[in-house]
């Protein structure tokens, strides 16, 4: 059951389901409200002409005996006592009304019974009361009667008159209820046969809807499970060509996959790249120690310091960057940097410094390795002269450094940055590097708010531009 209801198309089913079934109840309860609303004011509106002819009667001074009553519907007329003065010839039992009396009650003064009698007939006034007036205020009540031995229910209407001589008299006329109870009766079994019909129709509809509109987030995946089984990252979601959510959803996942892929390779070829960089300083080193074991005399100690000195600068600069890419942060802490470029310049005979005091905030070692990176860059390609300026520009504080040498083509002036990569491949390690340097410089400034850029210089070498907020 579980499993059944913990798909999106069973749980999309069972909701739209079931909101199309408290909308259709709601629907269906006011129907029969309205229905069973309009029917009984109709019975009432039909009790109430019945009961308002007879009133005209009675306000008229017309007998008891001679009052037009309606065999097919109850009617009563009662006096001010409750008495029960008229009646329907056929009733047999009444409820609902003021009495439940069906036999009309002799009345002295003048009055008439429910049945002619030929001796008032004889006297022209016998019987016959004074005009009254016909009162105001009908109420409504409902209640059931036996009219020729039929029973039902009715909607009862009850008119009062003011009949002169015979006082306050109420005349009760009812109006049948049968149609109002088959037409809600009807009406409900249409409902109970139509509504669960109208419910699987809803049910089998938003299945197949579902089904299709989701049959593409299967695709997406099942591809995505087959990536998982194969590593093969170089494969991709289809992408309907619905234009909607799911067809976004691909794009981003395929997105997803082209940036996993492209790190994965990244990665690769950094570790290949390092383990190739790493093995030159450790065989060389490895070998003179295996010859100063054998042959004490000829060990070259400074070739051996210096293969060290290569390796622990290449360890951390391999550090550096797993420490940049596991998302490091760079700090919060402001310090100079026009002061911070004087100190990385010290020592430096062919380097000329011009730099402005600049506060920005960060890391003061990692700007101090860029600028570092920089120098020495500067310091292999330059002929004569290398220059290293502290400006501000606005919001950015711009290090520069700028060289004499034969500059970088444009074509190689991203590619420089990349890891591992050495445009003077004709140099030796060396004294080439190990083409780090720069992709260092490239990330800790882009980690810090900042960017680095390299074009040309005015002297016709390469200048190297770092900008980076200024701290506020």
């Amino acid at each position: 059951m579980r499993r059944i209801f913990g798909s999106i198309r069973s749980r999309a089913t069972l909701g739209a389901t079931l909101v199309v079934a408290v909308a259709l109840v709601a629907a269906g309860a006011a129907v029969l409200l309205s229905l069973r609303s309009n029917l009984m004011d109709q019975a009432g509106n039909e009790a109430q002409r019945t009961a308002q002819n007879v009133v005209a009667e009675l306000a008229a001074g017309k007998p008891y005996d001679q009052l037009d009553l309606d065999d097919e519907s109850p009617v009563q007329v009662v006096d001010a006592d409750g008495t029960l003065v008229a009646a329907s010839d056929e009733l047999e039992r009444i409820s609902g009304t003021a009495t439940d009396a069906v036999e009309p009650q002799p009345r002295s003064g003048g009055t008439g019974t429910g049945a002619g009698d030929d001796d008032d007939d004889a006297d022209d006034d016998s019987g016959r009361g004074e005009a009254g007036e016909i009162g105001e205020g009908t109420e409504f009540s409902d209640g059931s009667a036996t009219i020729d031995g039929e029973s039902a229910d009715y909607r009862f209407a009850a008119v009062p008159v003011e009949a002169g001589d015979r006082g306050r008299l109420t005349v009760y006329a009812g109006g049948s209820l049968d149609a109002e109870q088959s037409a809600v009766n009807t009406a409900l079994t249409v409902m109970l046969i139509g509504f669960p019909l109208l419910l699987g129709v809803v049910a089998g509809v938003t299945w197949l809807v579902t089904r299709r509109a989701l049959r593409p987030v299967e695709g997406i995946r099942g591809e995505m499970a087959a990536i998982t089984a194969s590593e093969d990252l170089a494969r991709r979601v289809p992408v309907p060509g619905t234009h909607d959510e799911v067809a976004r959803l691909a794009l981003t996942t395929n997105e997803t996959l082209a940036a996993l892929q492209t790190s994965v390779e990244r990665q690769r070829r950094f570790v290949a790249d390092a383990s190739h960089e790493l093995r030159s300083p450790i065989a060389s080193l490895r070998t003179q120690l295996e010859v100063g074991v054998a042959h004490p005399e000829l060990l070259d100690l400074d070739g051996a310091v210096e293969d060290t000195v290569r390796l622990q600068g290449l360890a951390a600069d391999l550090l550096l960057l797993a420490r940049l890419d596991a998302g490091e942060r760079p700090g919060d802490a402001r310090f100079d940097l026009g002061a911070l470029a004087r100190e990385q310049a010290e020592g430096r005979a062919e380097v000329t410094v011009e730099a402005r005091s600049a506060q920005v905030a960060g890391s003061r070692g990692q700007v101090g390795r860029v600028l570092t990176n920089l120098l020495d860059n500067a310091a292999r390609h330059a002929r004569s002269a290398v220059t290293l300026t502290v400006r501000r520009e606005g919001e950015w504080v711009v290090a520069a450094v700028a060289d004499d040498g034969d500059g970088v083509a444009e074509a190689d002036r991203e590619r420089i940055f990349e890891r591992f990569v050495r445009l003077d491949e004709a140099r030796s390690r060396d004294d080439g590097g190990a083409g780090l340097g720069l992709a260092i410089a490239r990330d800790v400034a882009v980690r810090h708010g900042g960017t680095l850029t390299v074009g040309r210089a005015p002297a016709g070498g390469a200048l190297f531009e770092l900008r980076l907020p200024q701290a506020q």
